[in-house]
Formats: C-alpha cells, sequence, structure tokens
C-alpha cells in the first residue's frame, strides 16, 4: 500500500519526519486529539510537503511509539502501526481509533491535558467541549442531565397541545419519564427545562438580523430587521421561522395561463434547518446563542457546536452521514412530533427541498460548514440574480407578511401618489408632499424594505407597484 493510498481513505491526519521521543507531546497531542474525535493517523518518516524521508530503524521506532502512548496517553486508546515501503524509504502509519472512554488525556510533568481537532491542528480541549467529552465517556448526553428544577413548578401546555396537534395523541403523565424529561421524582432534566412554557435554560436563544445589502454592519444602522427569541424549543422553531419568512417574499412569473410562485427559500428547508439547530446545538457552553443573519442573497443559520463525532461536515458527502445525536432526549421528542422524517436525513432533506424551487440550479445548492465550535446552513436566495438582472417578475407578499404595516405621513402621502400615477417620479413626490427629494429618496427605501412597494423596470422608463393594501 502506499502514502497515497493511506491519505485517500482518511480526514484527519499528521506527518512526522521523525519521532521525537525525547519531545513527544508535538506529536502525543494528535493522538489524544484523534481518540477524543473521530480517530485519525500519524505517518513518521514523512516530511510536512507529503515528501517520504524514511525511518532509519522503523520497528525500533515503533516500539518507542508503543510505549510513549501507552506511558503518556490515559485511558490507553486502541491503536494500531504498520510498516510500508514508499519507493525505498520505510514509513510508519499509526492509525488511532475514535474512542468511547473519552476524554483520552495527555500526561506529563503533573500536568493532564485532553486535545481535540481544529482544523489541522491539534489544541486542548476548551472546558464545555471536555464537560461533553466527560459525559460521552460516562455515556450519557448534556440534554439527559438533571437540573435543579421540579416539574411541578412548570407548565408544559405548548408542547402537550404540539404534540397532540402533530400525533393526534395525547402526552400523558408517564411520558414525562419514558421520554426523558424528568426522572421518576419529578425533577426536570435538561431536555425536560427546555421545553417548559417558562423560560429557564437562559443559553437558549435565537439571535435574527435581517442586514441591509450583503454583509453585516451596525446593528443601529444597517439592520432592517432585528429580533431576540426567547422561549421554550417549538417557541424558539416557530419564531425563528417566521423571522426568515417575514423577511423574505414569494415572487411568481406570469406565464400564458398561470402563474408561477417563486419564493425566495423553502418553507420546508428553512423548517428542517431550525429544526437540526435546536436538535444538534451545543447547550452545555454557557453565552451561547443560535443566530440567524439574513441578506438580500443568502440567509445564515449558525449554531453553537460543531459536528457531534468530529470532523468538519465540508469534508464529508451529507448523503453518508449515519446519526450521531447530541441530544438524544430532544431528538427523540421531536422525531415523535414528526418534525424529522428520519433520523440522519435532514441535511439531504434541506438540499432536496431547495431543489424543488423554481428556478433552482446548481449555483444555489444550499452549503454547510462547521468547526469545531460551530455549524452553518447558508441557504441562497433563489431570485436575487433576477433581481440583479432587472428581468421582468411581479413581487408579492406572503400570507400574513407585512400586513398592517405603519406609515407615517409622508410614506403615506407616496404610497397614495402612486396609487393614483404608478409612473411618478421621485421630484413630483417631492412637490406634492412638500419636502426635500433626499427626504422621498430615504422614505421610498424604507417603503421597499417593509414589502409595501416596488420598482420596476428603468428610472425613465419604469412604474411603482404598491404591494400590500392593508396599511395603517
Amino acid at each position: 500500500m502506499k502514502l497515497s493510498d493511506y491519505i485517500a481513505e482518511v480526514t484527519e491526519y499528521d506527518f512526522k519526519v521523525s519521532l521525537e521521543s525525547k519531545k513527544p507531546k508535538s506529536w502525543l497531542k494528535s493522538v489524544s486529539a484523534f481518540a477524543n474525535g473521530i480517530g485519525g493517523y500519524l505517518f513518521f518518516g514523512v516530511d510536512n510537503d507529503g515528501t517520504a524521508k524514511g525511518l532509519d530503524d522503523a520497528q525500533k521506532t515503533a516500539e518507542k511509539i508503543s510505549e510513549l502512548i501507552v506511558g503518556r496517553i490515559s485511558p490507553l486508546p486502541e491503536f494500531k502501526l504498520d510498516v510500508f515501503k514508499e519507493e525505498t524509504a520505510d514509513i510508519l502509519c499509526l492509525k488511532v481509533e475514535s474512542g468511547r472512554n473519552t476524554p483520552y488525556y495527555y500526561k506529563a510533568d503533573g500536568i493532564t491535558t485532553a486535545y481535540i481537532r481544529a482544523g489541522n491542528e491539534s489544541v486542548p480541549a476548551p472546558e464545555h467541549v471536555l464537560n461533553e467529552l466527560i459525559l460521552k465517556g460516562k455515556n450519557k448526553t448534556f440534554d439527559s442531565s438533571l437540573t435543579a428544577f421540579k416539574k411541578s413548578d412548570y407548565s408544559f401546555t405548548l408542547m402537550e397541545a404540539t404534540y397532540l396537534q402533530r400525533t393526534g395523541l395525547k402526552f400523558e403523565a408517564k411520558d414525562y419519564v419514558s421520554f426523558g424529561l424528568t426522572d421518576k421524582n419529578g425533577t426536570l432534566t435538561i431536555a425536560g427545562a427546555l421545553l417548559a412554557d417558562q423560560y429557564i435554560v437562559y443559553n437558549s436563544r435565537v439571535f435574527c438580523t435581517r442586514w441591509n445589502g450583503l454583509k453585516k454592519g451596525s446593528i443601529f444602522d444597517d439592520a432592517i430587521d432585528d429580533k431576540e427569541f426567547e422561549g421554550n424549543l417549538i417557541q424558539l422553531l416557530n419564531n425563528s421561522c417566521d423571522f426568515i419568512k417575514n423577511n423574505s417574499r414569494v415572487r411568481f412569473k406570469k406565464e400564458e395561463r398561470f402563474r408561477v410562485d417563486k419564493p425566495d427559500y423553502a418553507d420546508r428547508a428553512v423548517t428542517e434547518i431550525m429544526v437540526n439547530a435546536l436538535i444538534h446545538r451545543q447547550y452545555i457552553h454557557q453565552g451561547t446563542e443560535i443566530h440567524i443573519d439574513m441578506f438580500d442573497d443568502r440567509v445564515e443559520i449558525t449554531s453553537p457546536g460543531g459536528m457531534f463525532d468530529g470532523g468538519n461536515i465540508q469534508n464529508k458527502n451529507i448523503d453518508e452521514i449515519t446519526s450521531a445525536r447530541r441530544n438524544p432526549v430532544i431528538a427523540d421528542l421531536f422525531h415523535r412530533m414528526r418534525y424529522m422524517e428520519r433520523r440522519g436525513s435532514g441535511l439531504q432533506k434541506i438540499v432536496a427541498e431547495t431543489e424543488k424551487l423554481p428556478g433552482y440550479t446548481e449555483k444555489f445548492k444550499p452549503l454547510f460548514v462547521s468547526s469545531d465550535s460551530n455549524f452553518k446552513v447558508v441557504l441562497k436566495n433563489i431570485n436575487y440574480d433576477i433581481l440583479n438582472n432587472d428581468e421582468e417578475l411581479n413581487v408579492g407578499v406572503n400570507v400574513g407578511v407585512n400586513v398592517g404595516v405603519k406609515l407615517n405621513k409622508t410614506q403615506q402621502k407616496i404610497v397614495d401618489m402612486i396609487k393614483s400615477n404608478k409612473y411618478c417620479t421621485m421630484e413630483e413626490m417631492a412637490s406634492f408632499v412638500g419636502v426635500e427629494k433626499r427626504t422621498i429618496e430615504r422614505s421610498i427605501k424604507t417603503l421597499k424594505n417593509k414589502g409595501v412597494i416596488d420598482r420596476s423596470g428603468s428610472d425613465k422608463n419604469g412604474h411603482w407597484t404598491v404591494l400590500i393594501e392593508d396599511l395603517k
């Protein structure tokens, strides 16, 4: 087997030109990180650029590696050593398996440290990751951990009503124990606390911003809409999906005998993203929240915590990903309520629903990016290119969105003038309202952002359209 054959089969590996036995931390920290993550390979006798240099005595090197792993890594991870030739050079391959008895520590000079992979480096595990590794090693999860809260002190009206609506079944008292929301004494687990009507898990919020343009700016000057949601998981799901829907549009194109609706984003894909974000996010890290950032051309949803089984999603085939659940209690309940069709298929569903949108091409395929600390999904606005190219496209507003928009006197006069003359100019508006043109320009921008009016065609030959009639 060749070096290139090994590398083609793995995503995590390090090269070492020789064995550093006097300073073994340089490579033993990678052994710790691989065992705490998805496993990996260390190649000895290979330069950083992948050039095979070879080892003088591969067998002796292998014995020293085994000795140092046994003496410095605790608990002992599962590993395998292979010697192979790359042309005339002897190469040693150390394969470290993903471990179950996490965390795996590197111990030396009275210091004990657990490492994880961050990109192509091995770094000390932050406290919240270390706590998660400890739970994993005990075959426990954070959402199943007990809190100091008693179920009798809280209500669960929304969860029980949603369960009945989506399953047709009544949520019984015994279900709280069998589903893992309380113990037999009525003490809430983290999962149970996250589903109470009252807001008692403070790092479960969702921050939402609709930015003006293609990048972030000042929340005070560049945000069209800005919301912070708190509450139980079902409230967060509903509010988050509504925010995205309220800040996007359903455009439509007239054909000869029918109309084709062209939503910016697929509703089902948005719901699937938010379900995944709420279920699989890391709740153990205090001071974190899910962020929804909407731009003219895309929406980005970022949740705390990378892939639970380690690695980066951008290096994986989403069709081959197996289900690894950070919060299995929450995941099981959402599955029962039919928010999830099938465990492990959420990312495929997001892509499939987006592909159904009229006008979809490969360039609009959703993006998935993860690191050791977060997971991001990017949905692209399928109408963005159309709007920029000034193609003839009518614009409609989602049902229930922006209904009853409040306007100031200047904005209302502009709308009234457009209704009477859709070809009116900004100069004519300024004269009619009795203000300067720059005031009209600012008001026009606000009306467009609220989805009240739209402009079709060129500045010279185009016309205005009033999109909402229910104005206050």
